[in-house]
């Protein structure tokens, strides 16, 4: 499968540090890429056509490709070459309930440990996130929502005062962000995730944490009917691997 690469061409410049210095700004680049959806699960990544967009000679390319199958984001296969990876069903439901264990973490901590000009933050993102919400009638629009909704739990994260758990959560939330976003054009999605938020950011505000771990988990996790919903929007988008 091929995608659209970024219309604007790219050069990374090396710096003292060679080709390792090169290989990291192709890595974050690529990374970027993938979890905003441009880079779509499946499609191939030539080293040739990479070397041209970035400027640079093919080893620092194969070096940032290398990184990325580290870190799961693409497959290396042979007479294939690098391929952005596609989650199996089995996989992702792994990767969704894992997530939603932290974020449910990360609720109940801010419930404890939010201060007041955090809390205020929140109040003001969920703003943001109404706007959009009302707003958000084609995929364009869903991706201003994706993008209110996603600092909107960042602000969860950074009210939770543990560094490591949020780093987690965010990493994940990452590796999970192209699948994520299809949840959202489901139909209906966008109010119903909205209205959770508002009762998420009053549970907070009561500093119930019980609650707020459960109306997060319950947020994040994909299951009953929108679970089948999601997965065949997503075979049909990306052709997931499995069933």
């Amino acid at each position: 499968m091929h995608t659209r690469m970024n219309s604007s061409t790219q050069t990374i410049h090396r710096s003292r540090n060679g080709q390792q210095s090169a290989a990291e700004g192709i890595r974050q680049v690529l990374e970027d890429e993938i979890a905003d959806g441009r880079l779509v699960p499946g499609a191939r990544l030539e080293e040739v056509e990479l070397a041209g967009r970035f400027g640079v000679s093919r080893t620092p390319v194969r070096e940032a490709l290398r990184m990325l199958s580290t870190s799961g984001l693409i497959e290396l296969k042979q007479r294939k070459g690098a391929v952005v990876a596609t989650l199996s069903t089995e996989r992702l439901i792994e990767l969704f309930e894992a997530m939603s264990e932290l974020e449910a973490v990360c609720g109940r901590l801010a419930a404890r440990r939010i201060t007041e000009g955090e809390l205020s933050a929140l109040r003001v993102q969920l703003e943001l996130c109404a706007a959009a919400a009302t707003n958000a009638r084609g995929s364009e629009e869903a991706d201003a929502y994706y993008d209110a909704n996603a600092t909107f739990h960042s602000l969860i994260y950074k009210a939770c005062h543990n560094d490591y758990l949020a780093n987690e959560v965010m990493h994940l939330r990452r590796r999970l962000q192209p699948y994520r976003r299809l949840q959202l054009r489901m139909k209906g999605r966008i109010g119903e995730s909205f209205a959770e938020h508002k009762s998420i950011v009053e549970a907070i505000a009561d500093g119930d944490e019980v609650q707020v771990g459960d109306l997060l988990r319950n947020h994040v996790s994909v299951q009953g009917n929108r679970f089948a919903d999601w997965l065949a929007s997503v075979n049909a988008v990306y052709g997931a691997a499995a069933a």
